[in-house]
Formats: C-alpha cells, structure tokens, sequence
C-alpha cells in the first residue's frame, strides 16, 4: 500500500509543477482564431488563440482557469504545440481521451508528457477539463483553415 502511496504523491507532485509553469499563456494580439471552450462538471475554462501558417501553429496563447489536472494538460499540450499540424493535435487529443475512457496508450510524442495524467482515468468527471486544452486548440486550428 505505501508503494501505491508513494506514486500517488510522486504523480501530483509531477502535475502540480506543470500547473505551477503553463507556458504560452500570453493572449494573441491577433489570432486567426479563439476558441473557449468549457467543462460542465467543473466549471474549468481553457481559451485557445492560434495563428497559422502553412497549416500548422505559428503562435498560440492560452487562458486556464482550471483544476490542477485541466492546468497541467495544458501545460504539457503549451509546451509542445507550436509546429504542430490540426492531424497532430486531434491525434493527441484523441489519444489522450482513451487514455482517459479506455485505459489505452499514453498520447504520441511530443504529447507524451501528458502520460501523468494517466492517474486521472478513474476520476471520469475530471476528464472533460483534461481534454480542454487540445479540443480547444484543434477547434481553432479548423475555424483558421477555413477562414483562411
């Protein structure tokens, strides 16, 4: 029991110092997309900026107003997502949900960081804010493909 104990503690110790240091979290001056999006249960808010080129991320800014799980998503998918393509960021995004729902594999690099949160899957109503980070984003990387 102290095993399961001592990785529960080495677990929100990992996730509490990606909480404590989200990255990006300057709003765009000029994005070619905002999205906010919201996790009910919880009331967690993640607002995405994006500017795009050649169809992947250029820059991006985020505002989190969540718990420490929806934090440490974020800063893991802030960390990892300038470069990226809209196929890279719903890939991560889909992996990380059934991760979360299906117990399947941690999420493909460089989103593989978001491994720590594997703890979370048998807290379901957590889950929503986890996944806001890159909903958010893959829903601004459409609405900028097609305004463009």
């Amino acid at each position: 029991m102290s095993g399961e104990t001592d990785l529960i503690k080495l677990y929100s110790g990992r996730i509490l110092a990606l909480a404590a240091e989200i990255p990006h979290t300057d709003r765009l001056s000029a994005p070619q997309a905002t999205v906010k999006k919201r996790a009910p249960l919880c009331g967690s808010t993640v607002t995405v900026d994006v500017a795009l080129e050649d169809g992947r991320i250029r820059d991006f800014g985020q505002d989190v107003k969540a718990c420490a799980l929806g934090q440490a998503a974020a800063s893991v998918v802030g960390g990892n997502v300038i470069g990226r393509s809209r196929a890279e960021i719903e890939a991560a995004r889909d992996a990380l949900r059934t991760m979360l729902k299906e117990d399947g594999p941690t999420p493909p690099a460089p989103f593989d960081g978001l491994e720590v949160l594997r703890p979370a899957r048998d807290y379901a109503n957590r889950h929503a804010s986890i996944l806001l980070a890159l909903e958010a984003t893959a829903e601004a990387m459409a609405q900028a493909e097609s305004a463009a």
